[in-house]
């Protein structure tokens, strides 16, 4: 089959299209998957950069988002049949084989019905930021009807779908974005109010919109110095969850407002193979696949690439300038 490869640890000129042997169903919970796409996130980057998780060495299979057909299945499986369509987080950190490629094996407990409504390319966009988004507003931070909420980088991969989610659970959102551009884009997903950031002091804005009191609820897409001056942006007793490591930040004005701090990582359950919070993936997709099927959440699409043209992916991803998600067609 073919897939990109990444050969070593560096630039996105160490990924190169190659022809390997198809995975094959080597015990009876496994899942054969022809993929027609895969999302390309900025966690595929760092990993070419600095290295595999589990202390693994390359050559290895980037990608944890994928969406794709069942054409065969192992003799245990439940729920699942040759000609299901599926999307699924799973694979690509050096453990087991990423979705960068044409097949792919799997456990059948990673995987859940795609939307029907969502082409191919849409579902392999979804997962990986639709848990991610789900998990710092909802279970991280806690989010409650009537609360303001800023959510950094809006019109990014995760924060698109964390404004439909926001929204959703009633709450007012406050979006940074760095072009008028990508401020109609999150305005027409539901964001109530958009800073662009490279124009305006976004914590003297949130200032003035909360009447001095900051807002319920910080969503740091972007982490270091967003994350410190996101201190600033937080009601006293409020809460700031980010997604990245913000490195070493000055915490004196957190604690005098007293703020919770919060971290989200979805990629914990399979790094630490947690079978409970892997189950909760699942139902959270569910989830997700019902309000798309009912229209009441979207996954945005802003580039698709060939396979062949993954590295030009990556490094649209490292230039931070993406509108949405970015997708490789297989």
């Amino acid at each position: 089959m073919k897939a990109v490869v990444m050969t070593a640890v560096g630039g996105a000129e160490v990924l190169q299209i190659k022809q390997i042997d198809e995975p094959q169903i080597t015990e009876p919970h496994l899942v054969k998957i022809r993929i027609k796409a895969t999302g390309v996130n900025p966690v595929d980057t760092k990993i070419r950069r600095k290295g595999l998780f589990y202390g693994a060495v390359p050559p290895a299979i980037l990608g944890c988002d994928g969406a794709g057909t069942v054409i065969a299945t192992g003799a245990e499986v439940i729920g699942f049949k040759p000609g299901d369509d599926v999307w699924y987080c799973h694979g690509g950190l050096g453990r087991e084989s990423g979705n960068y490629c044409e097949y792919t094996v799997i456990d059948s407990r990673w995987l859940a019905a795609k939307p029907q409504s969502l082409t191919f390319i849409e579902a392999a966009a979804a997962p990986l930021v639709l848990i991610t988004a789900w998990g710092a507003l909802y279970d991280r931070g806690g989010l409650q009807p009537g609360q303001t909420v800023l959510i950094h980088a809006g019109a990014g991969g995760v924060g698109h779908v964390a404004i439909q989610l926001a929204k959703l659970r009633g709450a007012r959102v406050i979006a940074t974005v760095s072009s008028q551009e990508k401020a109609d884009f999150v305005a027409a997903l539901g964001a109530d109010v958009t800073i662009n950031y490279k124009e305006t002091d976004y914590v003297a804005a949130i200032m003035q919109l909360t009447d001095n009191h900051g807002v319920d609820l910080v969503l740091d897409t972007v982490g270091s110095e967003v994350f410190q001056s996101s201190i600033y942006a937080t009601a006293c007793f409020g809460t700031l969850v980010t997604l990245l490591d913000p490195g070493l930040v000055d915490l004196a004005e957190a604690r005098l407002r007293n703020l919770k701090i919060g971290f989200e990582l979805m990629l914990t359950p399979l790094l630490r193979d947690l079978s409970p919070a892997r189950e909760k993936h699942i139902a959270l997709l569910n989830s997700c696949k019902n309000l798309i099927d009912n229209n009441r959440l979207k996954v945005s699409v802003g580039r698709i690439f060939p396979l062949e043209q993954v590295a030009e992916a990556h490094r649209l991803i490292e230039e931070g300038h993406c509108t949405g998600k970015i997708v490789l067609e297989i």
